[in-house]
């Protein structure tokens, strides 16, 4: 009867450990001060506000939950696409009142992972709707070719 309650005891923090490891970290919400530049529809440069200089100004962002075309594509509807989706990010941004990054993240690429409001509009729904960017959460990407 001890061996059992001990295995289970073990099974059971063994699985408390992986669910607390699996979930990615976020840190909160901030607000951006200024866009510095914009690469692409789902990746672009920012400063953040009340951040200091050091951790705060020309930042990687990378928007959440999307995958969009990329600008050096491999063919040119997927160049098309790209152009244009940049275009719809440039305009959004470039005319946003307040831009928030929301359930900060850091990706591979040591970029901050967000889910990006424009004036509350979340821009990868804006994305999705003008089908330049699909639905990605990690697993096989759609081909765009």
């Amino acid at each position: 009867m001890l061996s059992l309650r001990r295995t289970l005891l073990c099974a059971s923090a063994l699985l408390v450990s992986f669910s607390v490891h699996s979930a990615p970290r976020e840190y909160g919400t901030v607000r951006v001060s200024e866009v510095t530049s914009i690469y692409d529809a789902d990746t672009f440069t920012v400063n953040i506000q009340n951040w200091p200089g050091i951790v705060g100004e020309r930042v990687p962002v990378r928007v959440y939950g999307i995958d969009a075309p990329e600008i050096k594509g491999q063919c040119p509807r997927e160049k098309n696409l790209a152009q244009q989706a940049k275009q719809v990010t440039v305009a959004a941004l470039r005319g946003a009142r307040v831009i928030e990054l929301r359930h900060l993240q850091r990706d591979k690429y040591f970029r901050i992972l967000a889910d990006v409001y424009i004036d509350n509009v979340k821009l990868a729904d804006l994305l999705i709707k003008k089908r330049l960017a699909y639905p990605y959460f990690g697993e096989t990407k759609q081909k765009w070719c």
